[in-house]
């Protein structure tokens, strides 16, 4: 759990996160253990305000991740079809 002592200044520890790691909004709320909804909130409402060139910084990362989205989930897809050795024919059958 984070305890920070103002909004402010949590959402730059986590947009500088964001930035220094490339992470999702999901891998930055489970880390700090507060909610998606808190992450997204604080990097794109609060930290505008707070401080405009790492906003800039990562709502580049956040733009990037939503473009390789459908990538990911693909790729989870792909990786949980394969650990339980489905394949297509299998569900021809």
């Amino acid at each position: 759990m984070m305890y920070l002592s103002s909004a402010k200044e949590r959402c730059v520890v986590l947009g500088l996160y964001i930035v220094e790691n490339n992470a999702t909004v999901r891998a930055t709320a489970t880390r700090f253990g507060i909610s998606k909804s808190t992450v997204h909130k604080d990097v794109t409402q609060t930290l505008k305000n707070t401080n405009r060139s790492l906003y800039l910084d990562v709502k580049s990362v956040l733009e990037k991740n939503k473009v390789e989205r459908h990538l990911r989930g693909g790729e989870a897809t792909k990786q949980k079809y394969k650990k339980n050795n489905y394949t297509l024919q299998s569900a021809i059958k």
